[in-house]
Formats: C-alpha cells, structure tokens, sequence
C-alpha cells in the first residue's frame, strides 16, 4: 500500500519568513534573560565592564611598567593600577579645588547673570516680574518638597555607596587582568566545546584588538575635545573652566550624546554667570570643537578603528540608555564594534579543524609527548 506525499500548502516565503522569525524570537529572548539576570548582580558585572574597557585603555602603560621592570608582570600591574589611581585623585582635587576657589566669584557673577536672564526673558517672550516669580516658586516647591527630598537623598546616598565599592571591585578586577589575563583568558575558551575553541579564542583577540583600538582613540578624541571647550570657556571667562573639561573628557566616552550633554553644562553656567550672549558664543564654541571632533579627529581615528555606521552608533547608544541607563551608554558603542568586528572575522575564517583546537594543559602535553 503506497502512500501518496502531499506538498506543503505554506508557499516558501512564509515558511522562510517563519523560520526566521522564531530563530530571532529565540535569540531576543536570551538576551532578554541575560540582561534580566545581569541586573541581579549588576554591583559586579558593572565594574567588570569598567576593568575591561580600563584593562584595554592602559595596556600600552602595562607593557611600559613590564619592560621597565624586567618583565615582571605583578609590580608592573601594580603599578598601573597605583597610577590610575593618582590619576583619577589628582583629576578630583584639581576639579575640587577649582571649585571651591570659585565658589564666592560665582556668587556675585550669579546675580549679574539672572539679572540679565530675567531682562532678556520680560523682552523677549514678554513674561512680567510676578509671572517669572510664580514659575520659579513653583519650581522650587516641585524640587525641595520634603518626601521627593528625602527620597532622592536616600537614593543619592545608596547610589555613593555602589559607586565607591564598584571602584574597589573595577581595580581589583584591573589589576588581576593586567597580571595574567591570558590565563583567564584560556580557562573562558576551555569551557567551550573542543572543536569550537580555536574559533573563540581568534574570536577573542579579535575581539580585544578592537576594543583595544576603540578606547585608545577615544580618549583621544576626548582629550582634544577637553581642550578645546576648556579654552573657549577660559577666554569667555566662564567659572569652573577645568571642571568644565574635565565633564566634558568623561562625557566624551559616550559619543555622539555624552559630548553634546557635556557641552549644554558648559552653556548653562555661562548663561547663569554671565547672561544670554556669553552663553550664545559659549555655545558657538563648543558647537565648533564638536564640528572639528566630528569632521576630522572622529574619521581619522575612530573611522580607523570602528567601522561602524553612524546610525548604528545612534541605535546602539538609544538600546543601552533603555536597557542599562548610563552604563548602557557607555558599553554600547564598543559592543557594537566589537560584535561587528567579530561577526566579520567569523563570516571570513574557515571551519577549523578538530585537530587545530585549543588544548587544554594535559592534551598539550601528551601531544608534545
């Protein structure tokens, strides 16, 4: 008795359609779950990303402190970690001095500059004295309404807490990468399948060169955008020039928004210092360091070294405000290189054979036996 094969009623395309779409459901849905548990030990996992992206900064330091010392790899991270250190307290007390030594200019610039503010709003949008007085009362009742208040000085005091045990764990983790973090780095590939780990681990120098090659450039782009927005503010006379730099170099490390958040700081203390029009060249100068940064410094370096779109830069920075707030920001633009540069090694490197797998330390000796 012979049975007779029916063809299949679902056309081609949706049945590729379908297999499409619940492959990519199945892949949204672990990282769903990953950053679901990832937000359960986020006081971790957080300053892990900030040691590796750290570890990748100021590997060139390392090696410079290793052949320095001989070759000694501990002293040598030691010492990275001491100086990244010093680094980070010299940028603080510089930026808090420089504040405190403002404090009492600032006060007598204030009233100057919400005098002219004031003037400049009654002319323009043609808001009377009492209108003005209202809104500003009304904001100062929305701002220091007790239990708002107390909960966001709970929350600020929490959130100190985190981040100063979060420095502790991102040093420690730092220097244990510098140290032997090509041992870590073969114990991670031999937890995968035998056959798989010689692709991982290029997958992984792949993976580091790039990164590697993104903060580098990055922090010199930040730098020069530092500079720059801190002389415009130094001949415009605006208070708080270095701790003016200082916001925009760490801002700089998310691009496209941190620098033009940075900046928008930097308008508004002229215009509270000093009034609307130092505010307007204020803005015109950092909208010509960004032009610069944009233009020249970002295609020459970053172009080099991330080849990413634009669109996705913006895509992946509004993905890691949404899932993972700030920190999101900061990691997205190097996932996404990263993940690019691995996907096209991995679209260009041929299968591998099971006898050019990573070893694990017995195999590697029986072979060389």
């Amino acid at each position: 008795m012979s049975v007779e094969k029916t063809e299949s009623t679902v056309p081609p395309g949706v049945r590729v359609a379908t297999e499409w779409a619940w492959r990519l459901l199945v892949i949204a849905a672990a990282v769903l779950a990953l950053l679901y548990l990832l937000g359960f030990v986020s006081e971790a996992a957080i300053p892990i990303v900030v040691a590796t992206l750290l570890t990748a900064l100021l590997h060139p330091v390392n090696g410079w402190f290793r052949r320095l010392l001989g070759g000694r790899k501990g002293p040598a991270a030691g010492l990275t970690v001491l100086t990244t250190i010093l680094g980070l307290g010299l940028l603080g007390f510089l930026v808090g001095s420089q504040l405190t030594g403002g404090l009492s200019e600032m006060g007598s610039q204030v009233g100057q500059g919400l005098t002219q503010i004031r003037t400049w709003l009654r002319d323009t949008f043609q808001i009377s004295d009492t209108q003005l007085a209202a809104y500003l009362d009304q904001a100062k009742t929305a701002i220091t309404s007790s239990e708002a208040l107390r909960g966001r000085l709970a929350h600020a005091g929490t959130g100190f807490t985190h981040v100063v045990a979060g420095m502790f764990i991102a040093l420690f983790a730092m220097f244990f990468f510098l140290y032997e973090g090509d041992r870590i780095w073969q114990w991670v590939v031999r937890l995968f399948p035998r056959r798989a780990r010689a692709r991982v681990d290029s997958s992984g120098h792949v993976a580091w060169t790039q990164l590697a090659a993104f903060t580098r450039a990055t922090a010199l782009v930040a730098l020069v955008d530092a500079v720059g927005i801190t002389l415009v503010a130094l001949l415009l006379r605006v208070p708080f020039a270095p701790a003016i730099g200082a916001l925009v170099f760490l801002g700089a490390f998310v691009p496209i928004v941190g620098a033009l958040v940075s900046g928008m700081v930097a308008v508004l203390i002229a215009l509270v210092a000093h009034g609307p029009v130092t505010a307007l060249l204020m803005l015109g100068g950092v909208i010509a360091v960004q032009q610069i940064e944009s233009h020249v410094l970002q295609p020459f370096l970053l172009g080099r070294a991330v080849n990413v779109h634009p669109l996705a830069v913006i895509l992946a920075i509004a993905i890691g405000v949404v899932s993972a707030g700030i920190v999101g920001a900061l990691v997205a633009v190097p996932v996404a290189a990263v993940g690019n540069a691995v996907a096209k090694h991995l679209a260009g490197e041929p299968e591998p054979d099971v006898a050019a797998a990573v070893l694990d330390d017995g195999e590697a000796a029986a072979a060389s036996g």
